[in-house]
């Protein structure tokens, strides 16, 4: 399966902003891989469905087409919330492992911003899933220009 995924966050960036451009947070590292949303799904946070794009840095703002090989489930103060990761070449065993590390890594600095943010619940990288299971957990999108996420970040 393939879709579109818009960049948000650009390989080795510092900066976590939103699906709105607005700054999440600075990241003491910076992001291994190009971050965005699909902004044709709603995710169970109430922001446009998450998307990790494996490959070389893309610009913020692009749009790009790439093909959908897993998911990646994490729980943000107790919400659960999916993000899909693409690329446009095959992935590779290690690129999963890449991912899978990364994100536990991202778990536990979302846990402790969370903490000093005094935003309670468990925060926590919950592992491979199947990329179909976390499509079909989100709700198409009507409207990209009026979508607002229903949680802070």
């Amino acid at each position: 399966m393939q879709l579109d995924v818009v960049i948000e966050i650009p390989r080795w960036n510092f900066l976590k902003r939103g699906s709105r451009g607005r700054v999440d947070f600075v990241s003491p590292l910076p992001c291994p891989f190009n971050y965005g949303s699909v902004r044709a799904y709603i995710g169970s946070d109430g922001d446009f469905l998450d998307a990790i794009v494996l490959g070389p840095r893309l610009v913020r703002g692009a749009r790009v087409r790439v093909r959908v090989h897993g998911a990646i489930g994490l729980i943000d103060r107790d919400m659960y919330d999916d993000k899909l990761v693409c690329s446009r070449e095959p992935l590779r065993w290690w690129d999963r492992r890449m991912v899978l590390f990364c994100m536990h890594i991202y778990g536990w600095l979302k846990w402790m911003l969370n903490r000093y943010r005094y935003r309670p619940g468990r925060t926590v990288c919950d592992g491979w899933k199947d990329a179909q299971c976390a499509i079909a957990r989100a709700r198409p999108c009507q409207d990209e220009t009026s979508m607002q996420p229903s949680v802070p970040f």
